[in-house]
C-alpha cells in the first residue's frame, strides 16, 4: 500500500500589508480611517488630491462653458463676472451668480468623492464617518442642537441696543424669494462640501502619516481660515469654528456634527444678510458679531459633548472608531479538507 502524497507546499502569495497597531487595540479614530480602505500606501492622499482637482477642473471648465452661453443672451453677465475677480462678494440680489459662487465650492464634493472611489476602493462611506455611512439621524439631532443655540443667541441680538442698525446697503431685492430658495437648497450643499475638504479629506490624509489626532484637528486650520476673507475678528471666529469642528469630526467618528454646525451657521448668516440687504461675507465683523460667534460655537460644542455622555450612560454609544481584524494570508483562507473525510 502506496503512503499518501504529502499535501503540496502553499505557492508563494501576497502578503497581506500589516494593520497599524490602533485598527485592532481600540479602533481606527476617523482621521485614520485611511487604513481601512482598499488601499492605504503613504502616497493614496496625494493620488486622491491630484485626482480631485482634475475633476473639479475638469467640471468648472463644463461650469464656465455654459455661463458663457448664458452670457449670450445677457451680455452683463460678463461684465459682473469680471467684476467677481476684484470683489468675490455674494450679491443676494444676483441669483444667477449667488449660484455660480457657491455652486463651484459645491462641486468640490463630487470631484473628492469620485477621486477617493478610484483610488482607495468602494467602501467611500470612510470618507463620512466610522459606521462606514453619513449617519443622518445623528446629523439631524446635532442640527436640532445648532438650530436652538443659534435661535437663542439671534433672539439675544436683536434685542441689543444697536442690533438693528447694521441694515445693508445693497437696496432691494426684487428676486429675493428666488435667492432665498437658492439658500435653502445649495448653502447645505456648500457647508457640507467645504467639510469634506476641510474635515474629511485632510484630516484623513494627515492621520495616514501622523497618528496623534492633534495634528489632524489643528493642521488644517490655517488652510481653511485662509480660504475666508475677513478682518482679525473674523478670522479669529473662523478658526474657533475650524478647530471645533475638527475636535468633533474626532470626537463623534464622523462628520455629522461639524456639518450641522457648518450648515444651520451659514443658513442663519445668508437670511439675515437677505433681510438686511447685506452681503454675508461683509469682510468687517464687529465685536458682537465675533461674541456671537464664539457662543454658538461654544454652546454647541458643550451641548454635543453632554448628548454623547447621556448616550453613553444609556447604553446607546456613538460608533466612534472602527476595528478591524488581522488579515488572513490567502493560503491560510482557504478551506481545508475535514479530518473526517481524509483517509
Amino acid at each position: 500500500m502506496t503512503s499518501p502524497a504529502p499535501f503540496p507546499a502553499p505557492a508563494s502569495a501576497p502578503v497581506a500589508r500589516p494593520l497599524p497597531a490602533d485598527a485592532t487595540a481600540g479602533g481606527l479614530a476617523f482621521h485614520r480611517l485611511i487604513f481601512a480602505r482598499r488601499r492605504s500606501g503613504w502616497w493614496t492622499p496625494l493620488a486622491v488630491g491630484g485626482l480631485g482637482i482634475v475633476f473639479y477642473l475638469v467640471m468648472l471648465v463644463v461650469v464656465m462653458v455654459l455661463m458663457i452661453i448664458a452670457a449670450l443672451s445677457d451680455p452683463t453677465l460678463l461684465e459682473r463676472m469680471m467684476e467677481l475677480t476684484e470683489n468675490p462678494a455674494f450679491d443676494l440680489r444676483d441669483p444667477l451668480l449667488l449660484v455660480f459662487l457657491l455652486g463651484t465650492i459645491v462641486l468640490m464634493l463630487p470631484a473628492y468623492v469620485l477621486a477617493s472611489l478610484i483610488v482607495n476602493g468602494k467602501r467611500v462611506g470612510l470618507i463620512s464617518s466610522a459606521a462606514g455611512r453619513l449617519r443622518w439621524r445623528w446629523m439631524l439631532a446635532c442640527g436640532g442642537i445648532a438650530i436652538a443655540v443659534s435661535a437663542v443667541l439671534t433672539a439675544v441680538e436683536f434685542v441689543l441696543p444697536g442690533a438693528a442698525d447694521g441694515g445693508g446697503s445693497a437696496g432691494p431685492n426684487p428676486l429675493w424669494a428666488v435667492s432665498l430658495a437658492i439658500i435653502i437648497v445649495l448653502v447645505p450643499l456648500q457647508s457640507a462640501a467645504e467639510e469634506y475638504i476641510f474635515r474629511g479629506y485632510l484630516m484623513q490624509t494627515i492621520g495616514r502619516w501622523l497618528r496623534h489626532p492633534a495634528f489632524a484637528i489643528l493642521l488644517p486650520v490655517p488652510l481653511f481660515v485662509m480660504g475666508h476673507l475677513y478682518d482679525l475678528l473674523g478670522q479669529l471666529s473662523v478658526g474657533m469654528f475650524a478647530v471645533a469642528a475638527g475636535w468633533l469630526t474626532w470626537r463623534t467618528g464622523g462628520l455629522e456634527a461639524a456639518i450641522a454646525l457648518h450648515v444651520v451657521n451659514n443658513v442663519t448668516g445668508f437670511l439675515l444678510s437677505l433681510g438686511a440687504g447685506s452681503d454675508p461675507t461683509e469682510s468687517s465683523t464687529g465685536w458682537v458679531s465675533f461674541v456671537w460667534s464664539f457662543l454658538l460655537i461654544g454652546g454647541y460644542t458643550a451641548l454635543v459633548e453632554w448628548v454623547l455622555h447621556r448616550r453613553a450612560a444609556q447604553g446607546r454609544p456613538l460608533p466612534r472608531t472602527l476595528v478591524l481584524t488581522p488579515p488572513v494570508a490567502p493560503y491560510q483562507a482557504a478551506a481545508m479538507p475535514s479530518a473526517s473525510r481524509m483517509v
